[in-house]
């Protein structure tokens, strides 16, 4: 009877080892976060500062034709009146300050003028109600929007899904000027050019050679009319720049401007637009030995050869 109670012990024991489970194993090792992009925050690099040093006989006038800017820029950067007297060696800004050419980043909200928009007057402890325009993303919660700075791993981070990313453009970043451009080689056709036409019926008198002739210059008759030689704006009237008498100088676009010297008559006014072949002048000898016109065309301030922008006549 005991050896029969000692066999079955036996069994029951060898029957709980066989039904027995492992225990199942846990890894409570925490996984590492995923590494986060660098964002780096975008930074406004204000423009080196760039400065003209006046020369004997050099007025405001002068030098914004000599450098291609408005001479009304120029008095502004540096604070003078207009046709105010320079001294030898004086130097002058001759581009904007950093607080003029700073970039505003973001986005101003609404889409009227200041003035134009009505006043919110409703009680503190009242909801906003939902603007007439876009009701449906300004009742928009979920999900929220992260903004970030342009980077190529936010780009990443877009493109993967992973999350809403409003990226945002790199500002632009003010630069100095950049040197005057070479004029084409003859025979080379300037990829900058503009659609020229002559600004007066006449022969050529004097052709272009620097540093003698900035330009060319134009037989005609007292009253004949001179015209606008392309589309632009009206920089500069009057009589401020020696040897040029009655003055027209028109700003266009690629960065040319155009200059009308010896005028009897000036028919435009400064800032005023002009079409291409609109009468701005009458030719006269303002300054001249003989009735002409003294015609440039130049690019960035740098004279050219017109007759490389004309067309043949």
């Amino acid at each position: 009877m005991m050896r029969f109670a000692i066999a079955a012990a036996v069994l029951l024991l060898a029957a709980g080892c066989m039904t027995q489970r492992a225990a199942p194993v846990q890894d409570r090792r925490s996984a590492a976060p995923p590494p986060q992009p660098v964002v780096a925050e975008p930074v406004l690099v204000p423009a080196p500062s760039s400065t003209y040093t006046v020369k004997r006989g050099d007025t405001l006038y002068s030098i914004a034709l000599e450098l291609g800017i408005d001479h009304r820029d120029l008095a502004r950067w540096n604070r003078l009146d207009d046709g105010a007297k320079l001294r030898v060696g004086q130097g002058l800004r001759i581009a904007p300050t950093e607080e003029e050419s700073a970039v505003q980043i973001g986005t101003a909200r609404g889409t009227g003028p200041l003035d134009a928009r009505p006043l919110d007057s409703r009680p503190l402890d009242t909801p906003a109600a939902p603007s007439v325009r876009g009701d449906a993303a300004a009742m928009k919660t979920s999900p929220k929007a992260l903004r970030l700075p342009y980077s190529e791993q936010n780009l990443a981070l877009l493109a993967k899904g992973e999350t809403q990313v409003a990226i945002a453009k790199p500002a632009p970043v003010p630069v100095a000027i950049e040197p005057r451009p070479e004029p084409a080689k003859p025979g080379e056709r300037d990829p900058d050019a503009i659609d020229f036409m002559w600004p007066a019926k006449g022969r050529v008198l004097a052709g272009f050679s620097e540093p003698t002739s900035k330009g060319v210059d134009i037989a005609g008759r007292m009253g004949d009319p001179v015209v606008a030689a392309a589309q632009g704006r009206v920089m500069y009237t009057g009589t401020g720049i020696r040897g040029y008498g009655k003055l027209i100088v028109i700003k266009h676009d690629n960065g040319f401007n155009s200059v009308y010297a010896h005028n009897r008559e000036i028919l435009v006014k400064e800032g005023q637009t002009v079409a291409r072949g609109q009468k701005i002048a009458e030719l006269g000898d303002s300054d001249a030995d003989a009735p002409k016109l003294h015609f440039e065309i130049r690019k960035s301030g740098k004279p050219v050869d017109p007759l490389r922008y004309l067309p043949p006549g």
